[in-house]
């Protein structure tokens, strides 16, 4: 007869840890440089005005660097809000439409922030 120990358990559950952990530090780590960059940008001699902001994103790489804090913001936004819905919206119902209506929402920003851009 074979004794055994502890307690059988269904883990159930998305599973997403440490790929979610790792993604929020990396789009956190990508958005704070992007910050030191346009502070930097910012803080260089000159009136700032339109002429002066819309030549910091003028350059090639600053459209780049903005075009991937963007999608970074949203990614970093969709972890945070999507594990706050997991842990205390139970009706799954209500969960999935607020998912739906995040991922709708960060959708949009993301798309109006990208067009912003293109136009400067």
């Amino acid at each position: 007869m074979a004794i055994e120990h502890g307690s059988k358990r269904l883990v159930v559950g998305a599973s997403y840890g440490l790929r979610d952990w790792l993604a929020q530090r990396i789009t956190a780590l990508l958005m704070a440089l992007f910050t030191v960059v346009l502070l930097v940008q910012v803080l260089m001699p000159g009136e700032m005005g339109y002429d002066k902001w819309a030549g910091i994103f003028a350059a090639q790489w600053m459209k780049f660097l903005t075009f991937s804090v963007i999608v970074a913001l949203a990614w970093h936004a969709w972890v945070g809000v999507r594990d706050i819905w997991m842990d205390y919206v139970k009706p799954v119902g209500i969960r999935l439409a607020l998912h739906v209506f995040t991922i709708v929402w960060l959708v949009g920003c993301a798309g109006w922030a990208i067009q912003v851009l293109w136009r400067l």
